[in-house]
This record gives structure tokens, C-alpha cells and sequence, in this order.
């Protein structure tokens, strides 16, 4: 069995890193890069950092912060916000990156997955996914009668525009076109914390064949233990509780080893 991986997320804004709930009200968290370092060094397996409002703002993210975290890290990471081109790949790629997360350029425009997968490889391509539930019409209700049910709905621009895209569907068609790993985040679930999506993540899990990486909702040890177990994920991502030293993450890892699930040994 594959060890399942501990990754913090740095969702950064003007250059530091902030978190927030639901999409919105942030707070600074600290320096990216030092961040990162201590990440790294407390047994992380991976990183993801996300220019959070670079699509939004229509700009490209930030190469200067990689070159930085790529000389002060010695584990993986992934590099999302504004990636709209190859170009943008190959540029986050050569100043340190290992991977590149797209969300919503993806959405726009699908074909960027292949594109990337061909040129640089499945494993380099993380499909983000930002969805929350939605009641919508049942399709085959009358229309004096709607019966309206509870889908997961698909959004972009980091939360701000739904695409009426269903989750499943379309992390199915990511797969297909060449995703190597789909970051599923459950807006609703996002810094409440109060557990993950781990329903929806199971359903992901058990429909597709690439790796499912949780995000939204980790506050206790136990969060993560329910997110590999119950959800079958493959990693989980947190960030406040990292953070704000709410969970350490060499204690998770003894926790989660304790419970049954198999990680990977920190070495210092």
C-alpha cells in the first residue's frame, strides 16, 4: 500500500501567506518561504502553493517566491494560480516547481490538461477543484412541481463564479484527458473545520484510477484519519491548523501510524 501523504497548503496573496474561511476573510499565516522551510523539515511530504488571486486578477503567478522555496526546501511541490499556457508551465517548472495545479483555465479551456500531460507529463498535471453543494432542478422535473436536489457544483476564480459543471463528471473528463492527481477542495468545508468532504471524496475516490488529494475541513487528527479511511484519499491537505500550530505534524503522522494508516517515516 502506497503511504498516504501529509501536504500543507500556502495559499498566498501580495506576496504572504493568508487563510481564510470559506473562500473569504483572510488573515496572514507568515512568510511563504520560511513557512515552507519549517514544513519541510517537520516531515511534510509535499507542499502546494496557490497564488490565490491570480486568476481572478488575470496576472501570472509568482516565479520569484518559487525560485525562493525551491533553494530552502528539500521535499516536493506544487505550484497553482494564474496558469493559463504551457508557457507558464515550463517557466513554473524550470524555477523549481515539480508540479503545477490548474483550476480554472482548465475549466475554460479542457485541452490545457492534455497539453500539459504531453509535454511534461501526467504526474506534473494536479487538476484543483473548488466545488460546494448546490440545489438544483432534478432533470426530469415538472414544472409545476420541481424537485430540487443537492449537487456538487463546480466553481472558478477561487470560489467566485459557479460553472455549473457537476464535480464528478468533470474530474472524470480531467482524468481522461490526463490529470495526474485531482486536489479536491469542498467550499463548504473550507476553514470551518469541522471534517472533510470524506462522502464525496470516497465517490472520487472509488471512480477514478489517479490519486485523490482532500482539502477543506481538517481541525482535528482525526479529520485526517477520516479523510484517508473513510474517504479513501490518497493525501490530505490542511493549512490553518499547520499554520497557527494547532496539529504538528510529526505528532499527525504518530497519530495516524497508531490508527492504522500507513505513512511516511520522518527522518531528521
Amino acid at each position: 500500500m502506497l503511504a498516504k501523504r501529509i501536504i500543507p497548503c500556502l495559499d498566498v496573496k501580495d506576496g504572504t501567506t493568508v487563510k481564510g474561511i470559506n473562500f473569504i476573510n483572510f488573515r496572514d499565516a507568515g512568510d511563504p518561504v520560511e513557512l515552507g522551510r519549517q514544513y519541510s523539515e517537520h516531515g511534510a511530504d509535499e507542499l502546494v502553493y496557490l497564488d490565490i488571486t491570480a486568476s481572478h486578477e488575470g496576472r501570472k503567478t509568482f516565479l520569484d517566491l518559487v525560485r525562493r522555496v525551491a533553494a530552502n526546501i528539500n521535499i516536493p511541490f506544487t505550484v497553482g494560480g494564474g496558469i493559463n499556457e504551457l508557457k507558464d508551465v515550463d517557466a513554473l517548472l524550470n524555477a523549481g516547481a515539480d508540479k503545477v495545479s490548474v483550476n480554472s483555465a482548465a475549466i475554460r479551456r479542457p485541452e490545457l490538461i492534455g497539453e500539459i500531460a504531453k509535454n511534461f507529463g501526467s504526474q506534473v498535471c494536479v487538476v484543483a477543484i473548488d466545488a460546494n453543494i448546490v440545489e438544483k432542478p432534478e432533470p426530469t422535473f415538472r414544472l409545476n412541481h420541481p424537485q430540487w436536489i443537492p449537487q456538487w457544483i463546480c466553481f472558478l476564480n477561487g470560489g467566485r463564479i459557479s460553472t455549473g459543471k457537476n464535480l464528478f463528471d468533470w474530474a472524470k473528463e480531467a482524468e481522461n484527458r490526463g490529470a495526474g492527481e485531482i486536489l479536491f477542495t469542498s467550499m463548504k468545508h473550507d476553514g470551518v473545520k469541522n471534517g472533510y468532504a470524506n462522502e464525496a471524496l470516497r465517490t472520487l475516490s472509488l471512480s477514478l484510477g489517479i490519486p485523490i488529494i482532500a482539502s477543506g475541513g481538517a481541525g482535528t487528527k482525526e479529520h485526517f484519519r477520516d479523510a484517508f479511511i473513510e474517504g479513501k484519499s490518497d493525501a490530505a491537505l490542511a493549512a490553518s491548523v499547520f499554520h497557527f500550530g494547532e496539529i504538528a505534524i510529526s505528532e499527525l503522522k504518530a497519530y495516524l501510524a497508531e490508527e492504522g494508516v500507513v505513512v511516511r517515516k520522518i527522518s531528521i
